[in-house]
């Protein structure tokens, strides 16, 4: 059911978005996808007459949608309510888009399992023992298991393509400043952007093509300017991936290498110096951010406030602890003291050098190859809790695609093959505003590599 038409008449028909919503409700008891399942609410807000009318979404639970919560997760906004609407959504919504809920995710967008959010477990439709991914976990496990043909998520260091691939799907980081940050609840500023997953390389074309564009309420959205281009076949550039990936990420990485190689591409081995330094400018840049914009929950204006303090200090001291979780806490306290006097050249000046030589390298890497293909992540989906993988574990596999991040390019998962049932994906990387190079690199696999169904999936037809 990767077809949008096939969808439209979930919204429009009373009684199939009724039973629609009992089977969604049914299957997410053992999956955790959504912290906010109401099509009936979204039903208010869409638009009469557009081209997907009646087609339902999910949306990440730190992106704005108005009269629906906006808890990133965390206990510090576990009741606040958004008074307004993100630009993205607001786009979809002129479509006749049925927003149908909000879905779970690391706290603040910051994790790679979503196993950190503060409001709920989200399991992997493939092994529900298993983690779906993060931070866009909640929206990887809904369109992975049929419940919705597509949604939104937010790509900071990896968050909507490690968990696309844990998940077996199709999901895109866009070129930073293509698609408006207004009205997503910002954790790193500068490297965060809102994407789309989908079951199939068309929706997503077609969903980033209704979301993209400048807006003046974001002075960071700038004019997307594709070159047009299309061809039967690319040259790829393949980066030694090292000696860190588990045996069954290299083998399925391989033969996708092969696949590709059968169909006409050409390939290049490629050395990037600079990637050996993209997890510590990566965490101390984010980290950075993210203790600055963090700073604004303090229990005042609105999120979590203790019953009682004895003064505004207290008030504050009190909020923060109690309101975040320990993830949260340990990233604003490292973005702090790499901000501190005396220590920001030692990191955050050194990591934002070290930015700017990965985006130096990458333009030299281009002028030779049309894209990038790498893993997405080191590790096929781990085990929930201590059985899977440590917080450090999980910071150091983001090496991959952090990288796109940094430089600001776009960059898309790719379905690759099942290893023991378990999907595993591969990432093609593109210059910048070249998302239909992407997409269609990806279609041509399409044919080779055929999207599966997870055990857990909710099949509309």
């Amino acid at each position: 059911m990767d077809n949008l038409i096939s969808w439209q008449s979930t919204g429009n028909d009373p009684g199939r978005r009724k039973t629609y919503t009992e089977q969604v409700h049914s299957l997410d008891k053992n999956l955790g996808a959504f912290l906010q399942f109401d099509p009936e609410k979204g039903t208010h807000l869409a638009k009469e007459g557009g081209h997907l009318e009646g087609v339902p979404c999910a949306v990440k639970d730190n992106i704005a949608v108005k009269g629906f919560k906006l808890t990133c997760g965390s206990n510090m906004l576990k009741d606040f309510i958004s008074p307004y609407t993100a630009t993205a959504v607001e786009k979809l919504l002129e479509q006749g888009v049925l927003i149908a809920g909000k879905t779970n995710l690391d706290e603040f967008g910051m994790g790679s399992s979503t196993d950190t959010s503060s409001l709920g477990t989200t399991s992997n439709p493939w092994d529900i023992s298993r983690v779906a991914g993060g931070s866009s976990g909640g929206s990887a496990a809904a369109v992975a298991a049929g419940l919705v043909p597509f949604a939104l998520g937010t790509d900071t260091g990896g968050s909507i393509r490690q968990p696309a691939s844990f998940c077996g799907i199709y999901g895109l980081k866009p070129t930073y400043g293509a698609v408006s940050r207004y009205g997503l609840v910002a954790y790193a500023s500068s490297l965060e952007v809102i994407g789309v997953l989908s079951r199939d390389v068309e929706t997503i074309r077609r969903i980033f093509h209704i979301i993209h564009g400048v807006d003046p309420m974001d002075h960071s959205s700038i004019e997307h300017i594709p070159s047009g281009e299309k061809r039967d076949s690319y040259r790829l550039g393949i980066p030694a991936p090292g000696d860190q990936l588990d045996p069954e990420v290299e083998s399925v990485y391989t033969d996708v290498i092969e696949a590709y190689r059968d169909r006409g591409f050409d390939t290049k081995i490629i050395e990037i110096p600079s990637l050996e330094y993209v997890v510590p400018a990566y965490y101390t840049i984010a980290t950075a951010e993210a203790s600055a914009n963090l700073a604004r929950f303090n229990g005042i204006r609105y999120g979590y406030r203790p019953e009682w303090a004895e003064n505004p200090e207290e008030l504050m001291r009190k909020a923060r602890d109690e309101g975040f979780g320990d993830e949260v806490k340990l990233r604003i306290l490292l973005g702090t003291y790499v901000l501190r006097s005396g220590f920001q050249d030692q990191y955050y000046i050194r990591a934002q050098k070290i930015r700017t030589a990965i985006r130096n390298d990458l333009d030299r890497v281009f002028q030779e190859v049309d894209m990038l293909l790498s893993p997405v992540f080191p590790t096929p989906p781990f085990p929930h809790g201590e059985a899977g993988l440590s917080p450090f574990q999980q910071k150091m596999a983001d090496r991959f695609t952090a990288t796109a991040n940094l430089a600001g390019i776009p960059a898309l998962t790719v379905p690759g093959k099942l290893s023991r049932g378990l999907p595993i994906g591969v990432q093609l990387m593109a210059p910048p505003f070249e998302e239909e190079r992407l997409f269609h690199a990806a279609e041509i696999m399409a044919g080779v590599l055929p999207i599966q169904k997870p055990p857990l999936f909710l099949d509309m037809e």
